[in-house]
């Protein structure tokens, strides 16, 4: 070829070139220069007639074993006739097919290829590639102006695979191959490539910056049809089942709606090798404003860099999982061990691991990890020694001493063995449930796995399930720690109302004005077939129900009604006996009359109480210590002089135990001259009933700035007389109804306010909630609740008509509600809210 000639093909190739820079495409999709009709010698042919020239362009001479032509002249193809598998058999010239003659073979081979079929005739095509599918065998998807077609496999010239090419084509490469093809799925593609040769491109794609995707987002409700390319860095894996995540660069950040493969066929979980925090990606996808959000959708992953965390390893300390454990906040270390159990946040989204090795357990919270191994994966992680609370009940749960839940957060994944291994089990103790439950949550337990027997019980609620972990008697335990509504514990359903083997942990301990409690995280469940041996059913009796009826200490005569008979048809037995007896009867004693013991204290002192259970021949005995102290002359106040007292003083009061709150852990504390809402710990439950005689101390507050409920919080009993006193309802307002009610201005002097009127009750059930209602003709007052539960003793009068004691509750400053002390049906039998008390 001439100089000219080339010359003018250069300009030609340079004209194309700015031309397609100004429009977005995939691939900037440069046409090969002289490579659509080479002969077997590699000669400077031009264009064929598709590039370019005039009908008297094409002839060549035969005796120019060069190729070369006359500088005016670019031939498109030879004269001769004899053409097979795609070039002439007499000069060697090659016959180029664009991607839509490869397409639409059926309509040029004269007949419909079956399904299956393979075409015997070679075919070449120059063509640019759109996709790579199969980094092993070359799979890709190729493209020129007229379409696109899939290619199964790539070879070099020499035969070998596309994995062994030494250079081989990627994305957006120019690619000149050799062809056969097949038939399926009703479409035509490429069974078999050889690269006859190709042209890396440099920069081959637009690529747009972060701040360029976020303003072709455009308006809500906008998603765009064309796809585009856009590069960051992942931010974080936000859910790993279908990989959403946030990526940024440096001119901002933006959220990615699920990613998938190179080819968009394989989501993110079904993925070999994905991109976790850290790593810089391509993503070929398409745009969208969801409801203000703007984000990338359908995510194509067409590359990705892994870039190892940026830590300085020489900052952290090897150590055991239990050596970790009891390291202080803030130490940075490297631990190993074993994927035991993964936890899920809201969205089934993996939040993090428990991980285990030879000496302890521990929780490991980063979401990308989580993401990133399976139970039985065994991992290394460099990671920040922590202790977690939720921020809304740090207070709460410092005023019980709870140190929160101990784990390891600002976590880097080392190394990942991606084996199946069971987590070891060796150095876990065997203990119980209700032990568990009265581990002090001062003691470090949380993420500390236990064995117990225990009952695994379902209990779907409206729009949620909980799952619990109970102890053998069937109610002591706890629920299991969810943020799916318990989606991501219906593995246990197959436990439902068995006792199981059940490696659990203590995953955390709600904390709330009224104490802290432990919420479990399960393991492992074994189902093996357990039962009960009866012989044991003393035993039982003693420690599930004898000892608990028992306080510490006594500041009077509590005249407490003890149990005699204990049976548990849930374990398959009855009628064991149990007897008491004490070590001093002038601190404590008991009688008896019709078969009822009663608990009695005398004078101040200590005495030890056995408690003795008897079933056939088998017996057990208990011990338990009380003291009697004598009643304090504790200056106190009226419960109207703590109403009018100071916000957040501290006052102590004398008063009457009334019926309980609903959805506050506490009862109203009431005499003749009015009635407060008292917020107490659960723990003070324990021996208290309505008609106690008690003085209490606590701090006077007001549950919300300029509103909200009355109250005195965090209150402790200091004295308690006992007794079974009626509660003054002097301070009750009659004469009123429930519009009158209706009609209150909304604040705080409301909430110390107990209303006596004639109501319908009326419970709604809904789709995720259960609502309780005072109705008198067209109005209805709203009572406050937690959940369906609060008022559950209301269920059997649902629909009648009865007097009602409603007290005005304004909790969280969101408008009037009430709670009912009691009802008075019709026969005159009243009845009480022992919500708390029944606890």
């Amino acid at each position: 070829m001439n100089k000219r000639a080339s010359t003018l093909i250069r300009l030609l190739a340079l004209l194309i070139l700015v031309t397609m820079a100004f429009s977005m495409v995939a691939c900037d999709k440069l046409p090969f220069l002289n490579k659509g009709n080479q002969n077997e010698e590699n000669s400077d042919n031009t264009e064929n007639e598709n590039n370019g020239g005039n009908e008297n362009n094409g002839e060549t001479d035969d005796n120019q074993g060069e190729g070369e032509n006359d500088e005016n002249e670019a031939p498109k193809e030879c004269l001769h006739s004899n053409i097979a598998e795609g070039k002439c058999t007499e000069c060697g010239k090659l016959f180029l097919s664009t991607i839509n003659d490869l397409l639409s073979l059926d309509e040029t081979l004269g007949s419909v290829t079956p399904e299956g079929g393979v075409v015997a005739e070679v075919y070449y095509v120059e063509a640019t590639v759109n996709r790579l599918i199969n980094d092993l065998t070359g799979e890709m998807v190729i493209e020129d102006e007229t379409g696109r077609i899939t290619v199964k496999s790539l070879y070099g010239k020499d035969g070998v695979s596309y994995k062994d090419m030494e250079e081989k084509p990627d994305l957006c490469d120019k690619v000149f191959l050799e062809c056969t093809l097949e038939k399926v799925g009703g479409n035509w593609r490429v069974q078999r490539a050889t690269v006859i040769d190709f042209e890396a491109v440099d920069e081959p794609i637009t690529v747009l910056t972060v701040a360029e995707a976020l303003e072709l987002c455009g308006e809500s409700g906008n998603l765009t049809t064309e796809r585009y390319y856009v590069r960051g860095t992942v931010k974080t894996v936000t859910n790993p089942a279908y990989g959403a995540m946030v990526i940024y660069d440096e001119t901002g950040e933006i959220p990615v709606y699920g990613t998938y493969s190179k080819d968009g066929s394989i989501g993110y979980a079904e993925m070999d090798e994905v991109p976790v925090k850290g790593d810089e990606v391509l993503l070929y996808c398409t745009l969208q404003n969801f409801n203000g959000t703007k984000e990338i959708k359908s995510a194509w992953l067409i590359e990705f860099t892994h870039v190892d965390a940026p830590i300085d390893e020489s900052q952290y300390t090897d150590m055991t999982i239990l050596e970790a454990r009891e390291a202080d906040a803030g130490a940075l270390i490297k631990v190993s061990g074993v994927v035991a159990q993964i936890t899920y946040a809201n969205g089934y989204k993996p939040s993090g691991v428990i991980l285990v090795d030879g000496t302890s357990s521990i929780y490991v919270y980063d979401r990308d990890i989580a993401g990133q191994v399976e139970i039985g994966n065994t991992i290394k992680v460099a990671a920040e020694k922590t202790y977690w609370i939720l921020d809304t009940e740090i207070n709460n749960a410092s005023k019980f001493g709870y140190k929160g839940a101990n784990q390891l957060e600002n976590a880097t994944l080392l190394s990942n063995d991606k084996a199946k291994t069971d987590f070891n089990k060796e150095w876990i103790s065997e203990t119980t449930v209700k032990e568990i439950m009265d581990t002090p949550v001062t003691e470090n337990i949380t993420n500390r796995i236990f064995k117990v027997t225990a009952l695994v019980k379902k209990a779907p609620g409206q729009g949620f399930v909980n799952y619990y972990i109970d102890d053998i008697d069937g109610e002591t335990g706890s629920y299991v720690y969810t943020q799916c509504n318990g989606g991501d514990f219906d593995w246990l359903d197959q436990f439902d109302g068995k006792f199981c083997t059940v490696y659990v942990v203590a995953i955390n301990a709600k904390s709330s004005a009224s104490g802290c409690v432990w919420r479990f995280l399960p393991i492992e469940v074994i189902d093996e077939g357990y039962t009960f041996d009866v012989s044991n059913a003393p035993k039982y009796a003693v420690v599930y129900h004898g000892l608990g009826q028992f306080q510490p200490e006594y500041t009077g005569d509590p005249a407490i009604e003890l149990i005699t008979s204990v049976s548990s048809e849930l374990l398959g037995f009855e009628g064991v006996t149990l007897s008491y007896s004490t070590s001093n009867e002038s601190v404590v004693y008991f009688t008896e009359a019709d078969g009822i013991v009663t608990l009695h204290c005398k004078e101040a002192g200590t005495a030890t109480i056995t408690v003795t259970a008897t079933y056939g021949e088998n017996s057990y005995s208990g011990y338990v210590d009380i003291t009697v102290s004598e009643n304090e002359d504790i200056e106190s106040i009226t419960v109207s002089e703590a109403i009018a007292a100071e916000n957040n003083k501290e006052v102590t009061v004398h008063g009457i135990v009334g019926p309980s709150l609903a959805n506050q852990t506490g009862f109203y504390l009431i005499d003749e001259s009015g009635v407060i809402a008292v917020r107490v710990a659960k723990s003070e439950f324990e021996g208290l009933k309505i008609g106690h005689e008690v003085i209490i101390r606590g701090t006077r507050t007001i549950t919300k700035d300029g509103g909200g409920q009355i109250c005195i919080d965090s209150a402790t009993i200091l004295s308690n007389k006992y007794g079974d006193n009626s509660y003054s309802t002097e301070s009750f307002i009659t004469g009123k109804t429930v519009a009158d009610i209706l009609a209150l201005s909304d604040s705080a002097e409301q909430t110390t306010s107990v209303y006596v009127v004639t109501a319908t009750i009326s419970r709604v059930v809904g789709g995720y909630s259960t609502n309780t209602y005072l109705v008198d003709g067209d109005g209805q007052f709203m009572l406050y609740a937690g959940g369906p539960g609060n008022y559950a003793w209301l269920d059997a009068y649902n629909g009648q008509t009865v007097t009602v004691e409603v007290a005005v509750c304004d909790w969280n400053a969101k408008g009037l509600k009430g709670c009912v002390l009691s009802i008075t049906l019709e026969d005159g039998t009243k009845i009480f809210n022992e919500l708390n008390f029944a606890q």
